[in-house]
């Protein structure tokens, strides 16, 4: 015979049967997860600081190099850097002046197309002599030949407003058309 259709009495109980202990009483045992964890606080250090970048180690100074800052050659690299500067800005001034230049050719492009299209658009305004009278055909659409063109066009006819009187409906009236006359 199985034992599972046992009444639920011994677990109601709650730890009072035989080799439970009383759930209620506090227990000794204890998980590794309850245990505090981090005891000590971490302090500050002192912050290391960065060496500046204008003080030059002294590693990296010559010896046999003069502590002096002047170079003999001053006004030669001033000369240099004074032609270079007037090459630069004559460059940049030649590449301005070409570029207002392509914009210029540009609009007036643009504008002479957009004349062209208005004048050639609509062929009954043609002024030009060049394009002689035979070509002005009017395109027909690929649509213009259907059999059933512009049958949904016309308007559905109006049924007229509801009447709420039997014997004056429209029903009623075509009923009375049909079978008394």
């Amino acid at each position: 015979m199985t034992t599972a259709a046992r009444p639920t009495f011994e677990p109601a109980r709650g730890g009072q049967g035989r080799g439970e202990k009383d759930l209620s009483a506090i227990s000794k045992q204890y998980s590794s997860r309850d245990l505090p964890g981090h005891t000590k606080l971490k302090f500050r250090t002192a912050p290391a600081k960065r060496p500046k970048l204008d003080q030059v180690p002294a590693a990296s100074l010559d010896a046999d190099d003069p502590l002096d800052d002047e170079d003999s050659d001053d006004g030669d690299s001033d000369d240099d850097t004074a032609s270079l500067l007037a090459e630069l800005t004559r460059i940049r001034k030649e590449r301005a002046a070409d570029e207002i230049r392509k914009e210029q050719e540009k609009r007036q492009e643009e504008e002479r197309i957009r004349m062209e299209n208005i004048l050639s658009g609509n062929p009954l305004l043609n002024y030009s002599n060049q394009a002689p009278k035979a070509d002005l055909k009017v395109r027909r659409r690929w649509d213009d030949d259907v059999v059933f063109k512009n049958c949904a066009r016309e308007e559905p006819k109006d049924k007229g407003a509801f009447i709420n009187d039997a014997l004056r409906s429209e029903f009623h009236r075509k009923f009375m058309e049909k079978y008394i006359k």
